[in-house]
């Protein structure tokens, strides 16, 4: 194998990696910001701390502002918000691992629809095993619970096929910058639960920036190296790839917390890895990726 051929197969695995451990030091600032806000709150400062963020670092040109552009990205956007916000919600009524779970689904099906051939079913089939597994599922909670987990899947689905869509036009930062500031206007009346919480006592200061280190670590950081990785790979293999966000936080877990997975949770772990070697790069894939979605 060339090095060539080597950085291809394993950048797009190390840039989840790197993206999902980014998400989940984001993710410890958002549950300390539960006891003084509401998730779907923490879910708009989560996503307005990353479009100020982008505008500042990528500054947009004009030609992102129109309207040809904005369409696809403000539909990006809106969907990316969206699926924090069912998901932070769906938290609420269900323990963690099962609305990890469920949320997968979204992903899954991404892969089921764009498998072809029994590498991927396989490779499908053992990233679905080990996610249940390591995210240590528990069948309890509400209905509204699991609508909310299962909007969020859908969402998930919807963020990878408009993802691609971001990716393939070139200019992903861009329209990420874009995209999160018309979602995070969509979204602005949630704000009235920050204003709430500072009428309460909360400390303005402390949310936004708080809400800031949110949306750089959870949402900029993983998402933009998200439309690095799609613009390498198709949906099918980036909705694989995705079940190495549950294997970063076990590992984080064991190196930071000395948290040591139990033998089913290593078993998952050990199907992921499988189903991300499995999926990997092959000779075909590169035109399919390039007919899988046409530019936009």
């Amino acid at each position: 194998m060339t090095d060539t051929a080597r950085r291809e197969l394993l950048l797009p695995p190390g840039l989840m990696v790197l993206g999902a451990t980014s998400m989940y030091l984001g993710a410890a600032v958002a549950v300390g910001m539960f006891d003084d806000l509401a998730p779907s709150a923490v879910a708009w400062l989560r996503i307005a701390g990353a479009a100020l963020v982008l505008l500042i670092w990528v500054r947009p040109p004009r030609s992102a502002w129109l309207p040809a552009r904005l369409r696809l990205a403000g539909c990006f956007g809106l969907i990316t918000a969206a699926m924090n916000i069912t998901f932070y919600e769906a938290l609420a009524h269900l323990p963690m691992g099962t609305t990890v779970a469920l949320e997968f689904l979204g992903p899954i099906t991404v892969a089921a629809l764009g498998s072809r051939t029994r590498r991927d079913i396989a490779a499908l089939v053992l990233a679905g095993l080990g996610v249940v597994l390591i995210a240590d599922v528990r069948w309890s909670g509400t209905g509204v619970g699991v609508l909310l987990a299962l909007a969020a899947a859908t969402c998930w689905a919807g963020y990878i096929v408009l993802g691609k869509r971001v990716a393939a036009r070139g200019a992903g930062v861009e329209d990420l910058a874009t995209g999160f500031v018309i979602a995070a206007l969509a979204t602005s009346p949630l704000a009235w639960w920050v204003a709430e919480a500072v009428r309460d006592g909360a400390s303005a200061a402390a949310l936004l920036g708080q809400g800031l280190v949110l949306g750089v670590a959870s949402t900029a950081i993983p998402y933009a190296l998200d439309q690095v990785v799609l613009r390498r790979v198709g949906r099918a293999r980036f909705a694989i790839l995705l079940a190495l966000l549950p294997v970063t936080a076990a590992v984080i877990g064991l190196i930071v917390l000395g948290q040591v997975p139990r033998p089913l949770e290593a078993v998952g772990i050990v199907a992921v890895a499988l189903a991300v070697a499995v999926r990997s790069v092959d000779p075909a894939e590169r035109s399919m990726n390039t007919e899988e979605i046409p530019p936009s």
